[in-house]
């Protein structure tokens, strides 16, 4: 149930894809001179080394972030935010979510990080220290009603759970609904793997039943390797900001290009 840890897949394509769209999500929100709140369920450790044993033994980092990177522009939110983490940390130095927030957000907002696994939450709060980041080791669900509605209510919920227990399809939508009900305005953003069985498809009509407004992203690439079983990577955003729409649309197409 804990085994999971993100080492393994750090920078693949699906994290490119998840990545992006987050760090153009906080640029936008942090041009308004108004306050918000971060809140991230299932935090892994936060920033990951793709020179490690684990990352490369999958190669999935060299068939993601390695391929994808320089046909983002120069400009965009999720190269910036890269550049940045090497300058900090060394040239295989890849940011997990918490640091891609932690980078996009001000003095002003506020960050909550919740990670259960109890080696990877060791990891995230060394790694979280500089960044002023409330960590809690704790289930990512029961933060997520405990934390909501936050203060300030202005912000994002990033829901990414490693889907190592099968029943998460099926309680993710009770949670989402849940989650919404307590806090209304904020921007729920929840990743989950497009695999070859089809998991996600009775968790993803659930969904756009209970918001009919949301919008998913969905990218296709090819396995990362032999009997690798992802073939896609998904976004179901619940609230989305003006004109991501457009951008999930556009990051998909360079990701698109990247892996023909």
């Amino acid at each position: 149930m804990l085994s999971y840890q993100h080492l393994y897949h750090a920078g693949n394509l699906a994290d490119a894809h998840k990545h992006a769209t987050l760090a153009w999500v906080l640029d936008y929100l942090t041009r308004k001179d108004k306050p918000l709140t971060y809140i991230e369920t299932h935090a892994g450790r936060g920033l990951y080394d793709l020179g490690a044993d684990e990352a490369l033994k999958t190669g999935e980092a060299a068939a993601g972030i390695a391929l994808v990177e320089p046909h983002f522009p120069a400009n965009h939110p999720y190269r910036q935010r890269l550049a940045e983490t090497r300058a900090a940390h060394g040239p295989m130095a890849y940011p997990g979510s918490p640091m891609i927030a932690a980078l996009g957000l001000r003095e002003t907002d506020t960050l909550h990080l919740a990670e259960l696994h109890p080696g990877e939450v060791q990891h995230l709060r060394a790694n979280a220290e500089p960044w002023g980041a409330h960590v809690l080791h704790r289930d990512g669900f029961e933060a997520a009603f405990a934390l909501t509605p936050p203060t300030p209510r202005r912000g994002l919920m990033l829901i990414d759970p490693s889907y190592e227990v099968k029943a998460d399809y099926d309680a993710i939508p009770r949670h989402m609904a849940g989650i919404n009900r307590k806090w209304n305005v904020g921007i729920l953003i929840l990743w989950y793997p497009v695999l070859t069985g089809g998991a996600h498809r009775a968790m993803l009509a659930a969904l756009n039943a209970a918001f009919p407004g949301a919008l998913t992203s969905e990218i296709r690439f090819p396995p990362a390797r032999d009997g690798h079983r992802m073939e896609g990577s998904g976004l179901f955003i619940v609230n989305p900001p003006f004109g991501l729409a457009e951008e999930c649309a556009r990051i998909a197409q360079i990701i698109a290009r990247a892996t023909k």
